[in-house]
Parts: C-alpha cells; structure tokens; sequence
C-alpha cells in the first residue's frame, strides 16, 4: 500500500441511489416519495457517509411529474434518516431554472433546504470556475450547512492536465466553508493509469483535506478505478444500489466493497442492510417496468464526444424518426468538432446539451450553424461564464451577430427577491413562493391541488393498483377477474363511473 493509503478501516460511502442512480438510470422520474420512504430505514441504517438525495432539477422533476412537494419530501425522508445527512447538489448560482439568479434568491433557497433537512451540500461550477464555487459555498455556510464539499469536474481535452486539476482542488483548499473535495466524473473517463498520477496530485494539493469520488460506469472503467481509489488518496467512494448502478450510474456498492475486500480493505458498512436494499430495488424495478443498470461495454469513441449515455439514446430516437440514424457517427465527430470551437466545455449539464443540440443541427443543416439555438447563443454571450479555452474567433463572431444574439444580450436579470415577491400573494410559504418564482404556474398548481403525497409504496400491489386505475377509466368494462395461486380480483361497476370489487 501506498503513502496514501487509508487506515485500516477503509473508505466510507455516499449512496447515490436516490439521486444519481435514479437520474442515470431512469431519467429522474422513476422514483416517487413513497418509494424512498420504504427503504429509508435500511438506508440509515446501512451506515453510509451521506445520501446524495436531490438537486434543484430533481425537485422541480418531483412536481412536475409526480405532483409531489419537494420540500415534503426532504422532511419526510429525514425523520426517516435521523441518523444519515441527505446531501444536496449546488450547480451554482441557480435554482430549477437555468437562469442565473439573484443572490438573495440563492440565500433563501438554502436556507430553505437547511431548514427542511439537507446537511450536506455539494457545490460544482460546470465550468469549473473555483470562485463561482466558493460564492456559493459561502452562501451555504451562511445558511448553516453542516458539511460543504467542493467539486473540481473532471473531463479529458488538451487544456486539462493533471496541474489544471490539482490547481482548481488547491483553491478550493483554501475556503474554510468547504470541509472536503470531491473529484466529479460525469463522464466515467478517468482510467486506472490517469487516476495514478491525477488522485495523488489532488490528495496533495488539498493539504489534508478529505477527498472524494464520483464517476460513472459509462464505458465501464470506473469499477476498475474505484478499486485503486483508496491507495491514491481517496477516502469516500460514490456508489448505488445494485439494481441503480452499473449502466450510466455508478458503480455497484456490492461489487465495491468485494473488490477493495479481495485487497484486505475493510470496509464499515452494515452489508445485511445493503442486501435489503438492493432486493427492495430490484423489486420495484421488476413491479415498474424499469431497467436496472448492466456493466457497459469499453467504447474508446466515447473519449471524442463524451456525451452523457442518455444523451446518446436521446439522439438515436430523434434520428430515427427523421430517418437520419445512419448519421450518427457524423454527429459524434461533429460534437468533438463543436466542443472545440466552443472553447472545451465540460460535457455536463447544460453543456453536453448545448453542445449534442449544436452538433445535430450542424450535420442535419445545409451549412454549419445555419441555425443556432438560444442556449447556444446564451453560452457565446457568457451567460454560463468562461470556457475553459478560448472559443473558435470565427463560430464566436458568427453568433454574436445574429439579431436573436442581440435580443438575448439585452434581456434583463432576474429581479430582487422584493420584486419577485411582488407578483405572488403574499400569503404564499416561502417554499411554495420559490416553485412558483422557478416554475410554471399550472405546474405549482397541480402540485397543491393533488395534496400531501403518498407516503407508502408496495412492489406487489403497484401492478394491481394501475390495473384497477386503467380499468376505472374504461366505461365499457364492468366486470374484471383477475386470478393467480394465491390471488383473486373480482370488479364489478355498480353504477356509472365508479368500480367496485374485492381482492382475496
């Protein structure tokens, strides 16, 4: 073992089932409040580090799809979870909308998740501007954040070196509101070989500060990285539920653990637990028609385009219907290009999206940036901040002029948080008033009209509740009977528009 190497015990965990898993995996939609609140108790008591629970783009998921408080969900599961700190991830100066907001806007929404029960925060810059994440952490400490965890992204381009790295975890050593560091891998790029060199250099450069991390089974490397990661100054591992990790997601905590195990690491977590979780997921999966993750195939075109596995699935749909799959090697080879003339943006969100939209509108048009969407023109004009590199002089000057460029360079700020406050009753809670600042007024209100949301879930009556549910909406059926060993549904309608029946 190396100089680096852990003490006996072993790494610690952030489970990021809930989170990260979920988002990878199935699309951020796949789990309601009642779902979590099942498995909470094994999650706690499981004895990981933190849970990476939600970010401002999962609450705003929580009610536009669900009908569910965001905010009702992060208290629920903490009563749950008295003992593990949900975490929360930061992209910087926003709040469900991509839109920069005003500071005091930020002030409050962190007060508010302070309030409702998250303790730990992780805060990224997606350009990776360190002082953009030290005006945010500051922000949070004010707000009374128990734990603050900077992160440096990584992703692989000519301009980022080990030193551009070790540089970004050197400034964020120095903000005494962030306690540790993680190193972020969206992507799932960094390799055993490169972590040897990249790992020891942060451990040094963060000068006693806890490092962490946080990669993707994309292209499948991060397992083999993860099993390395102790000795090369890492102290806390990211990892999912079996059932949510593999794929896209992270790597499989069982896995994890049997690896650094078969080195004679030990590692401080309940596995009983772990088991019941990974059994309750596999469950719900199976009751939902969801796909757990599976280990990914070594994809070396994947270092060119680095775009995120939904992302990719996303472009094949859309080329298929358009009957323009067979161009979809074109498009990988035009990301690279586009990514490169936008100055090398971390593929994260939004960018891997500014760039993917680019790139198809590139191969599908007649000329190069025939049409350029606005999030597009938005980033040239610095609304995101500076990219890593200097962009292409003539794609830059090419956007500016556009006329929309010029409309968008005029829109105003959002307002002051008085101002904002202005347009909304003021009865309204503080928690309701910032969906309704950041979301769509019919959203918010089918949010309110659907009440408290259900706080329980059971894998084996889930199919049966969507039956009764398709067949309540159908008037032409008035008797149903569905039967199995063990198991007899019988519904009959006793008058229009309502079902009746039992189950034995």
């Amino acid at each position: 073992m190396s100089a680096n190497t852990l003490s006996s015990s072993g790494p610690d965990f952030i489970d990021t089932t809930l989170r990260d898993g979920n988002q990878s995996l199935w699309g951020a939609t796949g789990l309601r409040t009642g779902m979590m609140l099942e498995v909470a108790p094994d999650l706690d008591r499981a004895g990981y580090r933190a849970i990476d629970f939600t970010t401002s783009t999962h609450m705003a998921v929580t009610v536009r799809f669900h009908k569910e408080n965001p905010w009702e969900r992060i208290r629920l599961m903490k009563a749950r979870m008295p003992h593990t700190p949900l975490s929360f991830l930061s992209t910087g100066m926003r709040f469900i909308s991509w839109e920069t907001a005003h500071p005091e806007l930020m002030a409050l929404s962190y007060q508010l998740l302070v309030r409702n029960g998250i303790e730990r925060f992780m805060v990224m810059d997606p350009m990776n501007n360190m002082q953009a994440v030290t005006d945010s952490a500051t922000a949070i400490a004010a707000a009374g954040a128990r734990e603050i965890v900077g992160a440096v992204v990584y992703t692989v381009s000519p301009i980022h070196d080990d030193a551009h790295f070790a540089d970004a975890a050197r400034k964020l050593a120095l903000v005494p509101a962030i306690t540790r560091v993680y190193l972020k891998d969206p992507g799932g790029l960094l390799t055993p070989e490169r972590a040897r060199t990249l790992l020891p250099a942060l451990h040094a450069a963060l000068a006693g500060k806890p490092l962490e991390l946080h990669s993707h089974c994309t292209i499948g490397l991060a397992p083999f990285t993860y099993a390395e990661a102790p000795e090369l100054g890492v102290q806390t591992l990211h990892t999912a539920a079996r059932p949510l990790g593999n794929g896209s997601s992270q790597p499989a905590i069982e896995n994890v653990v049997a690896n650094l195990q078969s080195q004679g690491v030990s590692v401080n977590l309940d596995m009983d637990a772990v088991g019941r979780v990974s059994k309750y997921f596999a469950a719900l999966a199976a009751a939902e028609g969801l796909a757990p993750g599976v280990p990914q195939e070594y994809d070396m075109r994947y270092f060119q385009h680095q775009l995120p596995g939904g992302m990719i699935g996303t472009m094949q749909r859309q080329l298929r219907e358009m009957r323009q799959e067979h161009r979809l090697p074109e498009v990988f080879e035009e990301v690279a290009r586009v990514r490169r003339e936008l100055g090398y943006p971390i593929m994260v969100t939004p960018f891997s999206q500014v760039v993917g939209t680019m790139a198809v509108m590139n191969v599908l048009a007649p000329e190069r940036y025939a049409n350029v969407p606005d999030e597009v023109i938005r980033y040239v004009l610095g609304r995101f901040g500076t990219p890593p590199a200097p962009m292409d002089a003539n794609v830059r000057d090419r956007i500016e002029q556009l006329p929309r460029a010029r409309d968008l360079a005029t829109q105003s700020a959002m307002p002051e948080l008085a101002e904002l406050r202005r347009k909304f009753d003021s009865r309204l809670s503080d928690e309701e008033f910032i969906l309704r600042a950041t979301m769509p007024a019919e959203q918010v209100d089918a949010m309110v009209a659907a009440g408290p949301c259900r706080q329980h879930y059971s894998a084996v009556a889930s199919p049966v509740e969507r039956l009764v549910g398709e067949l309540a909406r159908r008037p032409d059926v008035t008797h149903a009977r569905v039967e199995r060993e063990g198991f007899l549904l019988d519904l009959r309608a006793n008058q229009p528009g309502a079902t009746t029946g039992e189950a034995t």
